[in-house]
């Protein structure tokens, strides 16, 4: 699929927000399907075949976390969580239920339409079967073919662990990926509850490439929930 005229399929009872989700997608090129309901939800992503949903939590027939799973029992198309629950735990939920994002209303316009283009780009490359032999963004560059990282052009060594936890991000950048996931990819099932070493290899790897590791601009925190990488440039 290509980013112009994409489909968004827009699930949210709430008329106003609908109107500002399909203001701004439209302007910016997006084409525009909307349910209030989870029944709709459903059978529109069934009947319209959408490149990317938005989901909102609160709907009146059905809690978004259960439209989310009966999704993800046939179809892997980007699901980007929009709600007004903004605790950790109901992210943490929502993306190990098979989100691939969570916004937490109010938003603006702009981090919605960056984070549609990560979801997008996510789908395109699934469906070719291969990652990006590339990552760019900001003063980084992760090269998977020579298993090369660079910072604003020159080679910084890391250690194996380092590099997987690193590679892993690269692949999903733009994404926030939970706790559960990096240890689970990284250091195995056995390690899904050791959170600490995350903590630590995160801060070897902001120190390796991060200008001020105390101020990090490549890999974010999301407080409670886990790690992002910076979309691609």
């Amino acid at each position: 699929m290509s980013e112009n005229g994409a489909l968004v399929l827009v699930v949210e009872d709430e008329p106003q927000m609908r109107r500002f989700l399909q203001t701004s997608l439209e302007a910016n090129g997006y084409r525009y399907v909307e349910a209030p309901t989870a029944r709709e939800a459903l059978a529109h992503t069934a009947g319209h075949n959408p490149d990317v949903i938005l989901l909102d939590l609160g709907l009146p027939d059905a809690d978004g976390l259960d439209v989310t799973r009966r999704l993800r029992e046939w179809t892997q198309v980007p699901v980007i969580v929009i709600s007004a629950r903004g605790r950790e735990d109901d992210k943490v939920a929502a993306l190990d239920a098979g989100a691939d994002d969570y916004l937490t209303k109010p938003f603006g316009v702009g981090e919605l339409l960056a984070r549609v283009r990560v979801a997008l780009r996510h789908a395109r490359l699934a469906a070719a079967g291969t990652p990006e032999p590339v990552v760019r963004t900001g003063s980084l560059t992760v090269d998977f073919e020579r298993r090369l990282v660079l910072v604003d052009g020159a080679e910084v060594h890391l250690t194996p662990t380092e590099y997987k936890l690193l590679a892993y991000l690269a692949r999903h950048a733009g994404k926030v990926i939970t706790h559960r996931q990096l240890l689970r990819e990284v250091w195995g099932l056995h390690s899904t509850d050791q959170t600490h070493y995350l903590r630590v290899y995160m801060t070897q790897l902001r120190h390796k490439l991060e200008r001020d590791p105390a101020r990090p601009v490549l890999l974010l925190t999301e407080p409670g929930v886990g790690y992002r990488l910076k979309p691609p440039d």
